[in-house]
């Protein structure tokens, strides 16, 4: 299995619809592919965070670039209205 094939049912493996041989070949793929583990990790972890329903706080430095990024881009988007931070 390539890294194509595998991020074309990654979705059906995420939620185990995944045919059972598939899944097997799929495994076998994540075992040996270090990028493709991360990306299989990451989707886990977010589907996770999802599911416990819980806000997660994000680092303030972070969450002031955001927003930033977001009021710049509002200005580009709808010049000469004021906005609220």
């Amino acid at each position: 299995m390539k890294c194509e094939e595998l991020l074309q049912i990654l979705n059906e493996y995420v939620d185990g619809t995944v045919d059972p041989a598939v899944c097997k070949e799929f495994e076998q793929h994540l075992a040996g592919c270090d990028p493709c583990q991360v990306v299989v990790d990451n989707i886990r972890k977010t589907i996770t965070l999802y599911r416990n329903g819980e806000p997660y706080e994000l680092p303030l430095e972070f969450r002031e670039r955001l927003h930033a990024v977001l009021r710049e881009r509002w200005k580009q988007m709808h010049p000469g209205t004021s906005q609220q931070a």
